[in-house]
C-alpha cells in the first residue's frame, strides 16, 4: 500500500475511532498537568527533582473502569521529557504509551495531550517519567482505577484509602548518576529509603480504632526491592497490578521495582503510634524508611520499640523472598473488571504456541560497560520504532527472534515480531548474582514459575496453571528463572525492560510489536486505534507529517 493510501484509511478508520472509543457514552477525565524542576532534601540534602503540579510525588489519577483520561502534559523541564502508565494496559493504543519506542518527547516548553481508556481494568498502578534517568529524580504519582458500582469488590468497602510509593532516594543528582554510568561506573547503593517522598518520620497515617483502611504500596525506585509492613498489624493481601489475590495475612510483603500491591489493614490494636516500615532488600547496608501511623485519640508520642528490628524474619533471604511469591494465588472466584469470575480463563488449558527465552548479561560493548538481552543492549533511535513501523520507514530496527543466538554482543534497536492472540511463554533467565525485574507494557501475564539454575522445557512440570497471579511487573532472583503466560490480544508495539532504571539505561529493555502480520494494511481500529492527529513526529518520520495530517479531523 502507498502512503497516499494509508493516509486516506487511516483518516477513514479515524471516525470509529472516535465513537468506539473515545464516544460519550464513557466518562470522561479531563487534567492540566506540568512538569517542572524543583529542589527537595527528603534526607537533608538538596536535589533537583522533577515535580508534577508542584508535587512530588505528584498528583492521583484517579480513574473509574472505561473512564477516558485526557492530561495535557506542559513540559517546562530544560530537556525532552515523557510519562508512561505503569499497568495500564492501554488497550489498543500504544500510541499513548510514553516510551521512546512509541513516542517521540515532549520539548522543552512545549505540551502534549496524552488519550487513553482504562478499558476493562481496576487496580493499583502508577506513572513515571521514561527518559534517560529522570525517573531517579521523581515525577512519577499514583494511580487508581475502581471499579464500576455495578461490580461486586471482593471485600468490604474500606473506611480509608491510601496510596503509599516507596522507594530507594539517591542524593545524587540524575545528571550525575548518567555521567556516572556514562563513564564505566556502576551505581552506588542508594542512600535511602522514601515513603511519598519523605524520609525519616516524615509520612503519616490516621486510623480510627476498629476500621480497616485499604493501603496501595507501589515500588517506584530505582532500583531496590524493598520489604513493606506495618508495626504490630497484619497484612491481609488483595488485590496486585489489577487482579485481586487469594486473600492471605502478611506480616511483610516483599515489593520489588516497578511493582504494586494493595492491603487491607484493621485498626484492631491498642490505640497509640505505630512504625510504618519500609527496609531495603538484598543490598547492604540495609536501609530503612520509617513513617508513621497514628490511632486517633492517642497522644503525640513517638511509637514505641526499635521498628526496624521488629519482625524482620529473616527477610534478606532469597529463598524466603521466592517463597513469598509463589504464595500470592489469583482469587478464582472474584470479578474484577467485569461480572465474570477471574478463573473463567483457564489458561493452563491453553496450548503454547511460541516460546521466548530472554537471557540477561552484562559486558563490555565498544569500550562501555553494557546490559544485554540475548546479547544485544538496546539503544534507542530518533525515530520511534512504533512510528517506523507505521509510516513503513525501513533500517530503523531490527527484528529478532527473543531466543538466544551465537552471536557477537552489540548494540541495537529490537523488537520481536508476534503474533496476534497466539498464547507465549516469556521466561526470564538470569545468570547474575542480583535481582533482575521485568515488566511488559500493554499486558499483564500469569506468572507460572520460578526456579532456580537455567530453565529447560522440564520445568513446565512445576508450573501453576491453575491459579498463577496475574500481573505485569515480575521478579527474577540470582541465578535462576521465571516463566510468564501471556495471550497476546493487544495489538502495538509494546515495551519490555528491566524496572531496574540503571539496567534499563544501560540497554536492558527491547520490543513486542504485536501484529496480525499484514504490514501493507492499516489495522482494523477494533484491534488498534489509528495514529492520533496529534501525534508529535520526529526523527525520519518529521518530514512525513503533511502525508498524515492532510486529512479531516474525525468529527
Amino acid at each position: 500500500m502507498d502512503l497516499g493510501r494509508l493516509v486516506v484509511a487511516v483518516v477513514l478508520s479515524a471516525a470509529v475511532l472516535h465513537s468506539a472509543v473515545v464516544g460519550a457514552e464513557n466518562h470522561h477525565v479531563f487534567l492540566d498537568w506540568e512538569v517542572s524542576y524543583a529542589l527537595r532534601s527528603p534526607l537533608g540534602v538538596a536535589k533537583r527533582v522533577i515535580t508534577i503540579n508542584g508535587r512530588l510525588p505528584g498528583p492521583l489519577l484517579n480513574l473509574t473502569t472505561n473512564d477516558v483520561a485526557h492530561i495535557n502534559v506542559v513540559n517546562t523541564l530544560d530537556e525532552p521529557f515523557l510519562l508512561t502508565w505503569n499497568g495500564l494496559q492501554l488497550k489498543r493504543n500504544s500510541w499513548n504509551d510514553g516510551v521512546a519506542g512509541t513516542n517521540c518527547a515532549i520539548p522543552p516548553g512545549e505540551n502534549w495531550t496524552y488519550v487513553f481508556q482504562a478499558k476493562d481494568e481496576v487496580g493499583t498502578f502508577f506513572y513515571r517519567p521514561s527518559l534517560g534517568l529522570h525517573a531517579a529524580a521523581g515525577g512519577h504519582g499514583p494511580i487508581r482505577v475502581n471499579n464500576r458500582p455495578v461490580i461486586d469488590v471482593p471485600f468490604p468497602r474500606p473506611d480509608g484509602d491510601f496510596d503509599l510509593l516507596i522507594q530507594d532516594w539517591y542524593n545524587m543528582d540524575a545528571g550525575a548518576m548518567k555521567e556516572r554510568l556514562d563513564g564505566g561506573r556502576g551505581l552506588p547503593p542508594p542512600d535511602g529509603v522514601l515513603i511519598n517522598g519523605m524520609g525519616p518520620d516524615g509520612a503519616e497515617l490516621a486510623f480510627e480504632a476498629g476500621r480497616t483502611y485499604r493501603l496501595r504500596v507501589s515500588n517506584v525506585g530505582a532500583r531496590t526491592s524493598l520489604c513493606f509492613r506495618v508495626q504490630g498489624h497484619k497484612m491481609l493481601l488483595v488485590e496486585a497490578e489489577g487482579a485481586y489475590t487469594a486473600q492471605k495475612l502478611y506480616a511483610s510483603l516483599d515489593v520489588h521495582p516497578g511493582q504494586s500491591f494493595s492491603v487491607l489493614v484493621t485498626a484492631d490494636q491498642p490505640p497509640r503510634a505505630y512504625y510504618m516500615v519500609v527496609s531495603s532488600l538484598f543490598v547492604g547496608p540495609e536501609l530503612y524508611g520509617v513513617g508513621t501511623i497514628r490511632y486517633a485519640g492517642a497522644n503525640e508520642h513517638p511509637p514505641s520499640g526499635n521498628a526496624p528490628l521488629d519482625d524482620r524474619s529473616s527477610h534478606n533471604s532469597y529463598n524466603r523472598s521466592m517463597e513469598q511469591a509463589k504464595s500470592i494465588r489469583m482469587n478464582l472466584t472474584a470479578g474484577a473488571a467485569r461480572p465474570n469470575p477471574q478463573g473463567s480463563f483457564h489458561y493452563g488449558h491453553i496450548n503454547v504456541t511460541r516460546t521466548l527465552l530472554l537471557r540477561n548479561d552484562e559486558s563490555v560493548i565498544g569500550g562501555r560497560r553494557r546490559c544485554t538481552v540475548n546479547g544485544v543492549a538496546f539503544a534507542n533511535a530518533a525515530t520511534p520504532l512504533k512510528l517506523a513501523d507505521f509510516f513503513r520507514i525501513a533500517g530503523v530496527y531490527t527484528v529478532v527472534s527473543g531466543w538466544p543466538e551465537r552471536r557477537n554482543l552489540t548494540l541495537g534497536t529490537v523488537a520481536i515480531d508476534a503474533a496476534y492472540r497466539d498464547f507465549v511463554q516469556i521466561v526470564f533467565e538470569n545468570s547474575l548474582p542480583s535481582m533482575q525485574t521485568w515488566h511488559l507494557d500493554g499486558y499483564s501475564f500469569f506468572v507460572a514459575g520460578m526456579g532456580w539454575g537455567k530453565w529447560s522445557a522440564d520445568a513446565r512440570s512445576t508450573y501453576n496453571l491453575v491459579d498463577a497471579m496475574y500481573r505485569s511487573t515480575v521478579q527474577v532472583y540470582p541465578m535462576s528463572w521465571t516463566a510468564v503466560l501471556v495471550y497476546l490480544d493487544n495489538e502495538g508495539m509494546w515495551n519490555l525492560r528491566s524496572q531496574n532504571l540503571e539496567r534499563r539505561y544501560l540497554g536492558q529493555e527491547l520490543y513486542l510489536k504485536v501484529s496480525q502480520g499484514n504490514s501493507s494494511e492499516v489495522p482494523d481500529p477494533r484491534d488498534e486505534m489509528p495514529m492520533p492527529f496529534n501525534a508529535l513526529l520526529c526523527g525520519k518520520a518529521k518530514s512525513l507529517g503533511s502525508w498524515y495530517k492532510a486529512g479531516q479531523r474525525p468529527v
